[in-house]
C-alpha cells in the first residue's frame, strides 16, 4: 500500500505565496511522475503541474512563471511553491504519484492525497 500526505494549505491574500508539501510512503519501488492537481467548487479537477524522476516539468499556461515544482527523489516528496497567488487559484489541491510498486512484472499505480484546502483572498 502507498500513501500520500500534503501539508502547507492556507488561507493568503492576493500577491502573497504558499508552499505545498507531499511525501509518498509505503511499498514503493520507484516513483515515476508525481504532481498537483487542483479542484475548485462547480469546476473539473485539472492538472496544475507535474515533475518526471529526471527533473522534466510541465506547468498549466495558467501557473506558468508563478508557481515552481519540484522533488526530492530520496524522500519521496514533491512540492510546489506557489507565488503571486490570485482569487483563482483557490481550489482543493491534490498530490498525485505514479508510483511502481513492482519490477517482476511492473505494477505501476496512480496514487492521490486527501487534498488540501488553498484559499486566495482579493
Amino acid at each position: 500500500q502507498v500513501e500520500l500526505v500534503e501539508s502547507g494549505g492556507g488561507l493568503v491574500q492576493a500577491g502573497g505565496s504558499l508552499r505545498l508539501s507531499c511525501a509518498a510512503s509505503g511499498s514503493i519501488f520507484s516513483i515515476n511522475a508525481m504532481g498537483w492537481y487542483r479542484q475548485a467548487p462547480g469546476k473539473q479537477r485539472e492538472l496544475v503541474a507535474d515533475i518526471t524522476s529526471g527533473g522534466s516539468t510541465h506547468y498549466a499556461d495558467s501557473v506558468k512563471g508563478r508557481f515552481t515544482i519540484s522533488r526530492d527523489n530520496a524522500k519521496n516528496t514533491v512540492n510546489l511553491q506557489m507565488n503571486s497567488l490570485k482569487p483563482e487559484d483557490t481550489a482543493v489541491y491534490y498530490c498525485f504519484s505514479t508510483v511502481v510498486v513492482s519490477t517482476g512484472p511492473i505494477e505501476e499505480y496512480d496514487y492521490w492525497g486527501q487534498g488540501t484546502q488553498v484559499t486566495v483572498s482579493s
